[in-house]
């Protein structure tokens, strides 16, 4: 690793670096069940900048896994809120409470409000952009930084892939800082978009497998055996129940959803259930089949959300040698063009 390629490496992503407050311009990504505090602490201590899951915690819940992940690191983190959360503001409320520096809202398009108020409160905002339009609708509203996340990624997705979401966005968003997510898994890449403009990336898929991390034997088996083209999205059956496609390793749940769908849908056409309570039923399949695959390790019934990234994930690591191979790979990517 030479010094120059080092140097030119962080001159890259300088940006990212100061606005997140990190050695690495990397951002943890938001996994329910999977980035609690144990993996948030060891990517913050590793150099990274980890990313408490919320998901449907309550304030509650929330203020003790804060609270327990600075009990872990003294490096900064963050936390993720989804907009929908009944409890919204009172979630924001904790985190300003307990200082947290940084706040992702993802799960939908949030109010100028609930930005206003994160802002107020001390806190950056970072929001999820997939299109330019709403890209510059979010930086007029105040938000900090964006995540540009293309459908390549696990969990739930958009239609557009990360490489066409960079060449749309990151030449004419150049006010805030941006974060590329979405199958990345080496440092190769990390450098190719950082030079068209990114300030640093998110990762998920490539981290799960952090021995650091809590999620069950199983479901880090999983991903070990899994190549890219067994992480594929689901299938809405119904365009009256938009359901937002999920990128997951395809297993028996995978079958059990589409079931799940059509038995809801029936229910619906038969007056048993209104759209909005057949709708909620669909979105809390997932939060009980995650949990059953990442915290009882059932990698049959449960759902194994997954980038299509996977199929690079080799092995179980620290943090720690995560984060040194895909500098490594990085720097080398430089030291090869003579950087």
């Amino acid at each position: 690793m030479t010094t120059s390629a080092k140097q030119h490496l962080d001159q890259l992503w300088a940006r990212g670096r100061e606005f997140l407050g990190t050695e690495y311009a990397i951002l943890g990504g938001a996994m329910s069940w999977v980035s609690e505090r144990h993996l948030v602490a060891a990517i913050s201590n590793a150099g990274g900048f980890g990313v408490i899951a919320c998901g449907a915690m309550t304030p509650d819940l929330l203020r003790t896994e804060i609270t327990e992940t600075a009990a872990m690191t003294d490096k900064p983190f963050g936390v993720n809120l989804i907009t929908m959360h009944p409890d919204l503001d009172e979630l924001i409320d904790v985190c300003l409470e307990l200082k947290v520096t940084h706040v992702v809202l993802a799960g939908g398009l949030p109010s100028g409000a609930s930005i206003k108020k994160i802002k107020e409160g001390g806190a950056k905002v970072i929001c999820f952009a997939p299109a330019l339009v709403l890209a510059k609708r979010l930086v007029r509203n105040g938000a900090d930084a964006l995540v540009i996340e293309g459908s390549e990624a696990g969990g739930h997705i958009g239609p557009v892939s990360t490489s066409v979401l960079a060449q749309e966005i990151l030449p004419h968003i150049t006010d805030v800082p941006i974060f590329v997510a979405g199958g990345i898994g080496r440092g190769e890449t990390i450098v190719s978009y950082l030079e068209v403009g990114a300030a640093g990336v998110q990762l998920g898929t490539r981290l799960v497998c952090a021995t650091e991390s809590i999620a069950h034997e199983n479901f880090k088996k999983a991903f070990i055996r899994a190549s890219a083209r067994d992480a594929i999205p689901t299938v809405q059956i119904d365009p009256r129940f938009p359901v937002i496609p999920v990128r997951a390793i395809t297993n028996k749940g995978t079958d059990e959803f589409m079931e799940m769908q059509r038995k809801v849908i029936e229910k619906h056409n038969a007056g048993e259930l209104d759209q909005q309570e057949a709708q909620l039923e669909i979105e809390h399949f997932w939060a009980g089949a995650l949990k059953r695959a990442v915290i009882d390790g059932d990698v049959e019934g449960g759902s194994l959300m997954a980038g299509q990234i996977v199929g690079t994930v080799k092995s179980e690591q620290p943090m720690a040698d995560i984060f040194a191979d895909l500098m490594d790979q990085a720097v080398g990517a430089l030291e090869a063009r003579g950087r």
